[in-house]
């Protein structure tokens, strides 16, 4: 079966099923169980420009509402990348406080959240109403909708043109990619600028997680891929930075062409990508197989481990809602998943059922083992933990290989 690219419209094909997969944030109550909804999760990548894309995605509305579950403002480590961006931004690209900023898909602050303290001209765009709203509380001018080509006639007519466009793991979530960008073109000033960061390609193969793959991110980009779509719409990537954040991205720098000079760093990562052969079917028949193996090892070593121990999951994200129902683990294998979200308190995980409870039912009940199921934030959790379940028991991780550690 093949499906035509989100982006070019070229014939692409599955390559890989991770089977019947709920959708990823919809932490739910046991009444609610025989009504969860399933879909078949299988990327797809697209031979003629490289994205890397799902082959279904469910209505965005079902993803992006009034109960939206993440919240970024329960990592420490995000706001201080945000406020350090927001801060760079500011010094590198003289922004003054008439330019116009706007960030789509600010959750419950992101950056335009820092920059609206410092008294800058922020908009921040996001549909999912209760995070909208907790940005609004915050004093962020928020407009609750998708951003595509039409709303950006709206902000265009009201506001004016844009001298900064941000984006922070928001990009590879919106479906209609080709809106996105126009409305991008049609309000982007002359000398301004599109910053935009997300989960990176290359990463996903060498670290074998897999679990970056889940219905919100309908795409995963690759330097190549966001540069064929800038092309497209008269933009240029003029730089890069790699990230740690999500467990490996890259951050894009764009400009209209020719506005820009393109860095060094554009030009290596380009000829690595270009050795990486992202055009070759072989690359993402070895990491569908690398999957599998992962698969397999995950499962056998946490089966084996819970015979004589306690397994608890550390985060209820949406990675492990991919992990745990592409590898079939069940509250038999994990007694519970601890998050400090309240949203996700006192319910259960999408699909495998496993209850979710705060960190005082954590503290109260610590494990044998801990399963980093918010393994991006890993640095954060074992300072948090360094006096705690560290002394205690071992950590488990699945990538790029399962290992079992201490602090």
């Amino acid at each position: 079966m093949s499906m035509k690219c989100r982006f070019c419209e070229n014939e692409t094909n599955k390559f890989i099923s991770f089977g019947k997969m709920p959708i990823a944030n919809a932490f739910l109550y046991e009444k609610q169980f025989k009504d969860e909804y399933f879909f078949e999760l299988a990327p797809t990548y697209c031979p003629n420009c490289s994205l890397f894309q799902l082959f279904y995605q469910p209505n965005p509305k079902l993803l992006f509402h009034e109960n939206y579950a993440f919240f970024a403002n329960t990592s420490n480590y995000m706001q201080k990348h945000f406020k350090d961006l927001s801060d760079s931004l500011i010094k590198n690209f003289n922004l003054t406080k008439q330019d116009l900023i706007i960030e789509i898909g600010n959750n419950d602050g992101g950056m335009v959240r820092y920059l609206n303290d410092l008294k800058y001209n922020c908009i921040g765009v996001d549909p999912s109403k209760n995070v909208s709203d907790y940005a609004k509380d915050l004093g962020v001018n928020m407009i609750n909708k998708f951003f595509n080509f039409e709303l950006s006639n709206e902000i265009l007519d009201k506001y004016g043109k844009v001298k900064c466009f941000l984006s922070a793991n928001t990009l590879a979530h919106i479906p209609d990619i080709n809106s996105v960008f126009k409305g991008v073109k049609n309000l982007l000033d002359d000398d301004g600028i599109y910053v935009t960061e997300d989960p990176y390609l290359i990463d996903v193969f060498n670290k074998v997680s897999y679990d970056q793959v889940y219905d919100e991110h309908v795409f995963i980009f690759s330097l190549t891929s966001i540069s064929n779509i800038c092309k497209k719409y008269d933009l240029e990537v003029f730089d890069i930075e790699k990230l740690n954040t999500a467990g490996g991205s890259l951050r894009y720098y764009i400009s209209k062409k020719n506005k820009k000079n393109k860095s060094e760093r554009v030009i290596k990562q380009e000829m690595i990508e270009k050795e990486y052969k992202l055009y070759d079917y072989k690359v993402y028949e070895a990491f569908k197989v690398n999957c599998e193996n992962s698969k397999k090892n995950l499962f056998d070593n946490l089966s084996k481990l819970s015979e004589n121990s306690k397994i608890v999951s550390y985060g209820a994200t949406s990675k492990t809602t991919t992990i745990f129902n592409y590898c079939n683990i069940n509250r038999d294998l994990i007694n519970f998943i601890t998050d400090t979200t309240p949203t996700k308190q006192n319910k259960f995980s999408p699909g495998m059922h496993i209850p979710i409870f705060d960190y005082e039912h954590f503290n109260k009940n610590l494990p044998d083992y801990c399963f980093l199921g918010a393994w991006n934030h890993s640095n954060e959790i074992f300072l948090k933990e360094s006096d705690n379940f560290s002394k205690k028991g071992k950590w488990i991780t699945h990538t790029p290989d399962f290992k079992i550690f201490s602090k």
